[in-house]
């Protein structure tokens, strides 16, 4: 095997500052930032997405790392042994322990089968859909070994189709393109994805993201108990994520509520596929106007899920997004019954949980409701955690009931 393409070994060596706590990398931490390494004459005349050998400022190795100097995270580690040869040999491996994580979980082959620096293949996104594959190559390396990629993603997994998305604020950060394009195979039309006892529908290429949100599984699961045969409400329901979960266990009816036609026509496609057509409502529009519409119109709901997206997306949103939070907690909360139950969610990654919490229940409280938590849950196991980076804990679910 040869190495991939973006270097060739041995790599070149580049170092970090003295100020720098070398310690951390070694204790794990995946990523250097462009204030902790010296970037002399050598170091910026990389290519974005070589490999190079990091050495700590005492000139002791520590990792093989891919540097990209448009980025702020100038270092990723690619892999602890500052020997390491990173061929096609490598990337078979990294894919192969990835699948046979979700194998152990799943029966079926629908999940993300790539999360990024916690499947040791930093910034690198793959969801599975059968024999369908999309990924999402954020940083400059994965750009550049698309090709080393795709082609190990279908040795490894049997996949027939690798469609490349390249939609998304972080290939922007990471000074990449937005062309996407099928890398291997094609594929036209929807998925059907079986998910909780419910039918969702896919399009993976003209859809939101991947084309559907593996990561709110378990969620949906944990929600779709809490209904008992009653009404429920999902707001921001992108396909239908929660609706649909519930419908096919057994709730009486939903409400689907989202700003996308498209989004509400594959919820209802989906609730077609599971049966439960005649179940589902759907109202576009604004998620915030819905929610007011419903309340001056008296309605109420044994469950009320909102699943907005990411209104702290970074440090500087954090005090809006929080303000938003808080006033999704208070609009939500208005429209479940007494003893109902109300499930709030965050893909921010600057509000963390504790904040999260916060900022929802001073909304709940505003609505002049007393609540009680009675889980709170986060993304699926097909979308570990890397103990070091705090980032890839985005997911927060609180489960509340009301009085």
């Amino acid at each position: 095997m040869t190495s991939l393409p973006f270097s060739v070994s041995p790599y070149p060596v580049i170092r970090l500052k003295p100020k720098a706590n070398a310690l951390t990398i070694r204790g794990g931490a995946p990523w250097v930032y462009a204030d902790e390494l010296v970037t002399d004459r050598r170091a910026r005349r990389l290519e974005p997405g070589s490999l190079a050998v990091l050495e700590d400022s005492d000139r002791e190795p520590i990792a093989v790392v891919t540097i990209n100097n448009e980025s702020k995270i100038i270092c990723r580690v690619m892999d602890r042994d500052p020997a390491a040869v990173l061929d096609q040999d490598w990337l078979l491996a990294r894919v192969r322990r990835a699948l046979a994580l979700r194998e152990h979980l799943y029966d079926a082959p629908f999940y993300r089968l790539i999360h990024a620096e916690a499947d040791g293949l930093p910034g690198v996104i793959v969801d599975r859909f059968g024999d369908v594959l999309v990924m999402q190559p954020n940083a400059a390396w994965a750009e550049t070994a698309c090709e080393g990629l795709a082609a190990a993603l279908v040795e490894v997994t049997g996949a027939k189709t690798v469609y490349k998305n390249a939609a998304g604020r972080a290939r922007g950060l990471e000074g990449l393109d937005d062309v996407s394009s099928f890398l291997i195979g094609n594929h036209e039309g929807l998925i059907e994805v079986p998910m909780n006892g419910a039918t969702y529908m896919a399009d993976v290429v003209e859809g939101q993201k991947t084309g559907l949100f593996f990561d709110q599984r378990d969620n949906h699961a944990w929600a779709a108990k809490l209904h008992k045969g009653g009404r429920v409400l999902d707001v921001f329901s992108h396909v239908g994520g929660f609706s649909l979960a519930a419908l096919a266990s057994g709730a009486e009816a939903a409400v689907a509520v989202d700003g996308s036609e498209a989004a509400l026509a594959l919820a209802e496609k989906g609730a077609d596929a599971s049966g439960v057509a005649d179940k589902l409502t759907t109202r576009k529009g604004d998620a915030f106007k819905v929610m007011e519409a419903l309340a001056s119109e008296g309605e109420l709901f044994d469950v009320v899920v909102a699943d907005p997206p990411a209104f702290a997306p970074n440090k500087q949103a954090l005090s809006n997004g929080l303000t938003a939070y808080s006033r999704v907690g208070s609009m939500a909360a208005k429209l479940v019954k007494p003893g109902g139950y109300l499930v709030l969610c965050s893909c921010s990654h600057a509000a963390d949980l504790t904040k999260f919490r916060q900022a929802s229940l001073r909304g709940v409280g505003r609505a002049g409701r007393q609540a009680q938590i009675i889980h709170t849950g986060s993304a699926g196991a097909d979308h570990p955690l890397h103990p070091a980076l705090a980032e890839s804990g985005y997911l927060k679910a609180i489960f509340l009931r009301l009085d």
